[in-house]
């Protein structure tokens, strides 16, 4: 994981000071990259301990198209609960726990009808299925995209996707993909990102019968909030261990079949988790 260190190290010093919307603060660099052979290793970090089990769960909820936290509060992970309170959602005239069009509305059922209750009827544009089907029917496309950005519905939601966009690859029977995230909280959402994806890549390669490639990560306003400064130099002191290994069950053919019980990651060695508040 030496390319999120470097990552960590180059906005520490080059990053520049900058206001947010939380009012927290944070030191930010425009335009980053890492790539990661995911055939050398499941790219979850090292440096500290990172809850798998929450990635997992989360990504199995982006790709139900759900958009209400409750599976995520049935499954213990509490990663969407601050954006999901009542005084959240009510700016929005929704009920608790409602999160309105965030990612697994836009990727199952983009540019759906609103109702009147604020609620979305089941007409939208199914990017997974779609993207799913174009792989194996047109795997040389150069449009294996999926967009979690819709402008439209940027400002209907507490917390609008920051990865906003990904793309996949195939070549020589190994399928890659690309995630362009517009806003990078590095020290706490960045690791999760990465790893979601990966998984995400390992689970679309299986069922299009495609080896993994790589998983490259690109960063528009890619930051350290400045209550993170001290715990990004902490992790920066540690040394790397070995990456672990992902198993999926191969007997899923359907990317909509997984559950967590068909998902594990193998030899997983860290440090200790760093505690760093959220900025919401």
């Amino acid at each position: 994981m030496k390319a999120y260190h470097d990552l960590l190290q180059r906005i520490l010093d080059q990053g520049g000071d900058k206001s947010d919307r939380t009012g927290t603060g944070t030191r930010s660099v425009f335009g980053h990259q890492m790539r990661f052979d995911l055939s050398k290793g499941f790219p979850l970090l090292t440096t500290k301990k990172v809850h798998f089990r929450s990635i997992a769960i989360e990504l199995l909820w982006f790709l139900n198209g759900d958009t209400h936290v409750k599976y995520l509060k049935d499954n213990k992970v509490s990663i969407w609960d601050e954006w999901a309170t009542a005084e959240q959602t009510a700016k929005f005239n929704r009920p608790e726990g409602e999160l309105g069009p965030v990612y697994g509305h836009q990727w199952r059922n983009f540019g759906a009808t609103k109702n009147a209750d604020g609620t979305y009827q089941n007409n939208g544009f199914d990017q997974i299925s779609w993207l799913i089907q174009e792989i194996k029917n047109n795997p040389d496309s150069r449009r294996l995209i999926v967009s979690g950005w819709n402008p439209n519905e940027a400002t209907q939601v507490a917390l609008p996707p920051c990865h906003t966009l990904f793309q996949f690859f195939v070549q020589d029977g190994k399928l890659s993909c690309q995630l362009y995230q517009r806003s990078a909280d590095v020290f706490l959402g960045v690791p999760f990102n990465i790893a979601s994806y990966a998984l995400l890549t390992h689970m679309v390669a299986q069922v299009c019968g495609l080896k993994v490639g790589d998983f490259v990560w690109a960063g528009g306003d890619t930051h350290l909030y400045s209550n993170h400064f001290e715990q990004a130099k902490l992790q920066l002191s540690r040394s790397t261990l070995p990456l672990c290994e992902l198993k999926l069950n191969p007997n899923v053919t359907n990317i909509f079949d997984f559950s967590f019980d068909d998902i594990d990651i193998l030899n997983y060695q860290s440090h200790p988790a760093i505690k760093a508040a959220v900025a919401v």
